[in-house]
């Protein structure tokens, strides 16, 4: 206790010097909790928006040439048909496992009674609830199957925010809605799906095609592809995806503008990689700041000692023993570290939660949208290590100085300015 109310005393004698201390390591704390909960945020935003999808999916579209190719003229239209899908399923029998054609129609007014809303409707198949992880849960009704794209019945699934509009606290299920004056039937709502941000409507394929008359043509192709781990094997196979619908439609492979290829699982390794790279610059900045903080208590702790170097001769001349200072000058610097860093570690942790709060309310307010902040918390043992390394930090900072001091001769530190 005696020792305890003499740290106490010295810190009210020196309050600028224990509160700049104090300070330095608080500060060192919160900036590293901070940022690694906002790389934390980024990095499981962008996990989020892959979550519940076909990681190795590719969609492809075609476009119009730019090149002339084999006494063809530039400016021609590619145009995809229903027998492509199996030529390419032929191609690549071992990599393409799910192909699937798509009619996506934009911008029509669907409406019941006076509710009305402007949506993309897209004639799917089946397998695409699989490929872009749409669920239907229970009570929901159902996703389309085969039987509709055989029958081409005339039954959407509603996004839920356009459900929302359309049947205001209602049960949208069994009952019609009007698209192009044509009445379809409702067999199922979505679950909020994630990273779509504006709402749509899924009809079966066949019946896209023949209530809104878009001919023998497809307009896109998304298919599920398997044995391309690496982001070098997706690139290959975007090349020789390319080169073997050149050879069937005519065009010149190097054309960039006469198909389309978008890869989800290249997109998402470039994402990724983005992603370790930010995690590790933001890990090398709170390091740094960290550092920032321990050299800042370092060089307090030398003047510190520096100024008390008499203090310490008087101590000796009266028959203190070395240890017992260096006692007092060690507890001093862990109380210090300890109280200072156990704050800084709390205002990290309550500013990283407290924006997890707002990022939650408002995800939930806009849900479906695509995420850019998720979760931006840090795990609990990162923020008690990285306090207890500065306390270790700010020990040794005391501990070596006043090592050193206690050495000197007792005269020598009498005579000290």
């Amino acid at each position: 206790m005696d020792t305890l109310y003499e740290i106490l005393n010295t810190f009210r004698k020196n309050k600028l010097r224990t509160a700049l201390t104090g300070f330095a390591v608080a500060w060192g704390i919160f900036m590293l909790i901070v940022l690694l909960g906002a790389g934390n945020g980024l990095i499981n935003a962008m996990k989020n928006n892959f979550e519940g999808r076909a990681i190795n999916f590719v969609k492809i579209w075609p476009g119009w040439t730019t090149k002339p190719y084999q006494g063809f003229k530039p400016d021609r239209q590619i145009r995809f048909e229903m027998e492509d899908l199996d030529y390419l399923k032929q191609q690549f029998p071992d990599i393409i496992t799910i192909i699937v054609p798509q009619v996506p129609i934009w911008n029509q007014t669907v409406s019941v009674g006076t509710n009305y809303t402007s949506v993309s409707i897209v004639g799917e198949y089946p397998e695409k609830a699989i490929i872009d992880g749409y669920t239907v849960s229970q009570g929901k009704g159902r996703f389309i199957n085969q039987h509709d794209l055989n029958e081409k019945r005339k039954v959407a699934v509603l996004h839920p925010q356009t459900a929302d509009v359309l049947f205001p606290n209602q049960d949208p299920l069994g009952q019609y809605i009007k698209v192009n004056q044509i009445l379809f039937q409702v067999v199922g709502i979505l679950d909020r799906p994630e990273g779509q941000e504006n709402p749509f409507l899924i009809i079966p394929f066949t019946t896209a095609r023949e209530v809104f008359n878009t001919g023998p043509w497809v307009r896109q192709i998304a298919m599920i592809v398997e044995n391309l781990p690496t982001k070098e094997d997706n690139v290959k196979f975007n090349e020789d995806l390319k080169k073997a619908l050149a050879q069937k439609k005519q065009f010149d492979p190097t054309d960039q503008s006469a198909i389309w290829i978008w890869n989800r699982f290249e997109n998402y390794l470039e994402t990724n990689m983005i992603f370790n790279v930010l995690s590790i610059a933001i890990w090398i900045i709170g390091l740094f700041t960290l550092i920032s903080g321990i050299v800042g208590v370092s060089n307090i702790m030398l003047i510190s000692v520096k100024e008390r170097t008499k203090e310490f001769g008087i101590r000796k001349a009266i028959g203190a023993s070395p240890a017992s200072i260096l006692k007092v000058v060690v507890l001093e610097s862990i109380i210090i570290t300890a109280v200072f860093g156990y704050i800084g570690m709390f205002l990290g942790i309550a500013v990283t939660e407290g924006i997890n709060a707002m990022m939650e309310a408002q995800q939930a307010a806009n849900s479906g949208d695509m995420q850019m902040f998720t979760n931006p918390t840090v795990d609990l043992g990162i923020a008690i290590s990285a306090t207890l390394t500065l306390i270790i930090a700010g020990t040794l900072a005391g501990f070596f100085p006043a090592r050193n001091a206690v050495r000197i001769k007792p005269v020598t530190a009498l005579a000290a300015k």
